[in-house]
């Protein structure tokens, strides 16, 4: 089942998409979600456009979610980087250690977007962020992004931008600490890849037909994305630009050229 998509327009957006995507005349697109359906609404799919910084922020787990009176789901995420200017970046954890009060007194005097680490990134590059990760997206950045079909989110700072700021629920569940290297990299050039396998949700690249290993993984309701050539689900046509609800991967038929990625829920 095709998931139908909502476009959203944000003034850090982008008028010129790349394909197969075409901004509206005089629309700078920020964002397009395909929009959960109630047979598998714990995860959200969207893809980001970026032609300025986005927000340094972080999210709560559910727990964190839950204490705060904010609702019973918390937001972990990962990034797919599909397109990328020259020099683009994504800021993810920090460069070293720090405490609350470090973190608290530069998110006040925006150093704190200095203490990130930043990534150039280029098209295939992936970053798993767990709740806590306090991070910002850079410009000109293409991003497909599976997260918890959550909204909450805390900012720290904003570059000035005269937008609310959530400084002591931030720093309440924010992780100082960098990064780990093992929650990012690069998809291959060629086979499957796992790129999430965490407590929330898992994520798969599959790279033709799926093997049994994966059959196994997703044998209940389950997202497509196809990144190149068409998939069936359920005989249904599902192109490079669209995400599907499948009851399971058995009911995929993946291009034995293209790739696609996969993702569920693993509670």
């Amino acid at each position: 089942m095709l998931l139908p998509t909502r476009t959203v327009e944000k003034v850090w957006g982008r008028d010129s998409l790349p394909a197969p995507f075409i901004a509206p005349e005089g629309v700078r697109v920020g964002e397009i979600w395909f929009e959960p359906q109630p047979e598998l609404p714990e995860l959200l799919v969207k893809y980001l456009f970026t032609s300025e910084k986005l927000s340094v922020q972080c999210h709560p787990d559910a727990e964190q979610a839950k204490a705060a009176g904010l609702g019973r789901t918390g937001k972990e995420e990962c990034w797919l980087v599909v397109a990328a200017e020259e020099g683009a970046t994504l800021g993810v954890g920090f460069n070293e250690e720090i405490d609350t009060e470090t973190m608290r007194a530069a998110a006040l005097d925006g150093s704190i977007e200095h203490l990130l680490t930043w990534h150039r990134v280029q098209a295939g590059d992936y970053f798993y962020i767990p709740a806590g990760t306090v991070h910002a997206i850079g410009p000109g950045c293409s991003i497909i992004e599976v997260q918890q079909n959550s909204d909450i989110t805390f900012r720290l700072y904003d570059y000035g931008r005269p937008r609310e700021l959530h400084l002591d629920q931030g720093i309440s569940v924010a992780r100082g600490t960098p990064h780990p290297d093992t929650l990012r990299g690069s998809i291959p050039t060629s086979g499957h890849a796992t790129l999430v396998d965490g407590p929330q949700f898992r994520l798969d690249l599959v790279d033709g037909v799926a093997d049994d290993g994966l059959l196994y993984s997703y044998a209940s309701k389950l997202l497509v994305v196809p990144l190149s050539g068409e998939v069936l689900v359920a005989g249904e046509v599902v192109a490079p630009g669209q995400c599907a609800q499948a009851p399971d991967l058995a009911s995929v038929t993946f291009a034995p050229e293209g790739k696609c990625l996969v993702t569920a829920p693993t509670v």
